[in-house]
């Protein structure tokens, strides 16, 4: 895999929940501005994911239009062994080689993974990953001052409309946000 020159505050690999739920709640455009300080990366298999739900959602085909999200692709030995070992860490069904691949992409470019699926989240925090969810991204955000609370809460409503599971709504968000230390 081949990293792009970084250009920004962080490295973001982002998952299909959070790509997906943007994308359908019809707000990739705002995903895009809040991260625009980011270098930000997805891979070829959450790509494929996100395919499969085209035509039942004809809004994930924005997902990788633009020049705002990197495709990382494992084609070294390194890197298709590296991606076999989070597979079977997380013990990946068809469904979880979307996380597997991200947990990859992160640890070779030394990022921030980005998915709301806990099991996921529990099983990349035990083995040293850096990861987060759209909570944290909207929290960041706010204290970045390029979004309102009450911004947040509605994305967050809007998130959830599509079936979203989030840990919140958008009126519990700042009260969650200060509970879990990700707003002051």
């Amino acid at each position: 895999m081949t990293a792009a020159p970084h250009r920004g505050n962080g490295v973001l690999v982002l998952d299909a929940t959070c790509l997906s739920h943007f994308a359908r709640a019809d707000r990739l455009d705002v995903m895009r501005g809040l991260l625009g300080d980011d270098e930000c990366w997805t891979t070829q298999v959450v790509l494929r994911e996100l395919a499969e739900g085209y035509s039942a959602y004809p809004a994930l085909e924005l997902v990788g239009k633009g020049n705002w999200l990197n495709v990382a692709d494992f084609e070294t030995p390194g890197d298709v062994a590296l991606f076999a070992r989070w597979a079977l860490r997380i013990g990946a069904t068809d469904r979880d080689f979307g996380e597997a691949s991200v947990f990859t992409a992160t640890e070779l470019l030394g990022g921030i993974a980005i998915t709301d699926d806990r099991r996921a989240v529990a099983v990349a925090r035990a083995a040293g990953v850096k990861v987060h969810g759209t909570i944290w991204l909207l929290a960041r955000a706010c204290r970045d001052g390029k979004l309102s609370q009450h911004g947040a809460g509605s994305l967050i409503d809007a998130l959830r409309a599509t079936d979203h599971r989030l840990p919140c709504t958008g009126t519990e968000f700042p009260d969650f946000a200060r509970r879990n230390k990700l707003l002051p």
